[in-house]
């Protein structure tokens, strides 16, 4: 790893979901810490799994990690950051305003757009005065679109202050935003300066993932952030030459790193080979990017012959369909298949005489590039947040510009030219699409866990504001995007996971907060499995050991409907390659 011998103070660790970041960030920041240097591992994603890696309670102020000298790690939480920043505005109006209008600014920062200034606030605090006890900060990212989003964001507030004095309603009338100005803008600053800052574009050899990272890297520099590197981890190379399987994989990989595309051929970069072992534990991070890695002891399971899930995918679609109309909601990490199960799901309700409509709610969308076609009966489209945003914005100044003077127009156009407006209108748009499967199916592709939670806050809140003005009145008329998605009849979620540790211990935390939420998921997919293809090479034959645990883990206790789908050397892309996992 090059970028260990002249590290910058910050590195930021980004990519498409399921490419390893975490990992990557934090044996960055074990070998740092491990030369003598005080290094603070950050994550600003809402479903981290870091945790589970270091064996370590994340919370959100730095807490030390055992086993490695000069580490502490912290968690941006967005509800626990949301709920400080409530107590601060509150705290501020105490004594000269009464229990009525505390209780109505309380209402107003209830909402999307007081978690993310929320969030932002402490990870611009980590950029300038927060982290003054540390030699480096490494920040582990959300998946790609939720990561540009925030590092969007100190251009975009700084550029909303300018020549503001009034702040933004939306955030309580004493938010103190204009005080905070000259710290978005040092943010802003230190993310621009290459000797400050520097991103580690992390992909897998793979078409698509090396596809994102090229368009993350374009619109990083659109941000002026243009100091970056590339690493391409899991590497393989087969050690059976007659090994079909590990042949195919093996010759996808460097095709995909053969084709890199023009946006990261310039840039320095490392290849991190495919271990034999999960990267968990500190043994495992600190052999990650050795270059003579210790062997990791793997536990062997008793069960090695039983068989695998048998539910067929097809059958999933036929259970699916037989409601005639509803929503289906694909969900789990980044990088697990969402978009490719979602696809085939909708696919094959129009294969079964269906109108479907299929979304997105990911920033990084990639609908149209898995489908690669138009298909009679499928409407494919996407929460466009900039889109999605003009239409809020243009809404609002037309039911309420009739009311309003030439000035008083003009103050409400700046208000709504804040970044929170992009978060209200993405919920608008959502739960429209919520709303129209009730008479169609609408299968829905969800951003990667963490985003998907926020927005799932959203909706929470939505419905806590709906209860509160109809309480006491009669509210048999309302049916909030909550209501709709705890109705088993009417939404059914399917979590989809790759055979591997994080990304089912991830889908198992979502289920969790979905039942917090009082909503059911339907049927866990388990994706891309080696196991199910059938391998011999000595190395992937290793890793099957932990896959196996794992999908005993799922159909053992985590979902009572599960569908096993194995790797496959053709990629499922395009309608005739998405039929394929229709096949029984």
């Amino acid at each position: 790893m090059k970028l260990l011998d002249h590290p910058t103070r910050f590195l930021f660790f980004t990519g498409k979901g399921g490419v390893g970041k975490t990992s990557l960030s934090t044996a960055t920041a074990i070998q740092l810490a491990d030369s003598g240097l005080r290094v603070l591992l950050v994550s600003t994603d809402a479903a981290s799994n870091l945790d589970e890696m270091l064996h370590v309670a994340l919370h959100n102020t730095p807490t030390p990690v055992p086993g490695v000298p000069g580490l502490s790690v912290l968690n941006i939480d967005p509800n626990t950051a949301a709920e400080s920043y409530r107590q601060r505005v509150l705290a501020q109006m105490m004594g000269h305003s009464s229990e009525q209008e505390r209780a109505t600014v309380r209402e107003q920062l209830s909402g999307a757009c007081t978690t993310e200034i929320a969030t932002f606030d402490e990870f611009a605090s980590l950029l300038t005065d927060g982290a003054q006890a540390y030699d480096h900060v490494v920040f582990d990212t959300a998946p790609t679109g939720h990561t540009l989003r925030l590092l969007s964001l100190p251009k975009a507030w700084s550029g909303f202050l300018k020549d503001n004095d009034r702040g933004a309603s939306c955030l309580g009338p004493h938010s103190g935003l204009k005080m905070q100005e000259a710290r978005f803008n040092a943010a802003l600053a230190a993310l621009s300066n290459s000797a400050q800052t520097t991103v580690v574009l992390v992909s897998r050899p793979d078409k698509g993932a090396l596809a994102e990272a090229a368009r993350t890297a374009d619109e990083l520099r659109e941000l002026t952030l243009s100091h970056q590197r590339l690493v391409i981890n899991g590497v393989f190379h087969a050690t059976d030459p007659q090994d079909a399987v590990a042949r195919a994989i093996e010759a996808q990989g460097q095709a995909a790193i053969e084709a890199l595309p023009a946006a990261l051929a310039a840039l320095p970069c490392t290849h991190v080979p495919l271990r034999a072992f999960d990267t968990v534990g500190l043994d495992a991070l600190r052999a990650l990017l050795s270059d003579t890695p210790a062997p990791i002891s793997t536990v062997s399971s008793q069960n090695d012959e039983q068989p695998l899930p048998a539910k067929h995918f097809a059958s999933l679609v036929d259970e699916l369909a037989a409601s005639g109309k509803g929503l289906i909601m694909v969900m789990g990490k980044g990088g697990v298949g969402k978009t490719t199960i979602a696809a085939a799901l909708a696919l094959g309700l129009v294969e079964r005489g269906h109108a479907v409509h299929l979304s997105t709610t990911d920033p990084a969308a990639h609908l149209a590039a898995t489908l690669d076609g138009q298909v009679p009966g499928l409407d494919v489209s996407r929460i466009d947040p900039k889109a999605e945003t003009q239409r809020y914005i243009d809404k609002i100044m037309a039911s309420r510009g009739a009311q309003l003077d030439e000035q008083e127009k003009a103050l409400l156009l700046e208000d709504l030219q804040s970044p929170c407006t992009e978060e209200v209108a993405v919920f608008h748009a959502f739960s429209r699409t919520v709303a129209a499967a009730r008479s169609a199916f609408v299968v829905l592709d969800t951003a990667p866990t963490g985003h998907s939670l926020l927005l799932m806050d959203a909706t929470g809140a939505y419905h806590r504001q709906m209860a509160r003005e109809f309480e006491g009145k009669s509210a048999a008329h309302i049916v909030t995007p909550l209501m709709r998605l705890q109705d088993p009849e009417y939404t059914r979620i399917v979590l989809v996971t790759l055979p591997e540790t994080t990304p089912v211990s991830q889908a198992a935390a979502l289920q969790d907060d979905l039942r917090r939420a009082h909503i059911e998921p339907y049927a866990w997919v388990i994706n891309k499995s080696i196991l199910a293809a059938g391998t011999h090479d000595p190395l992937l034959k290793t890793r099957l050991q932990g896959e196996r645990q794992q999908m005993e883990r799922i159909s053992q206790g985590l979902s009572q409907r599960t569908v096993t789908l194995p790797w496959s050397p053709e990629p499922p892309v395009g309608v005739a390659g998405l039929k394929r996992l229709l096949e029984d």
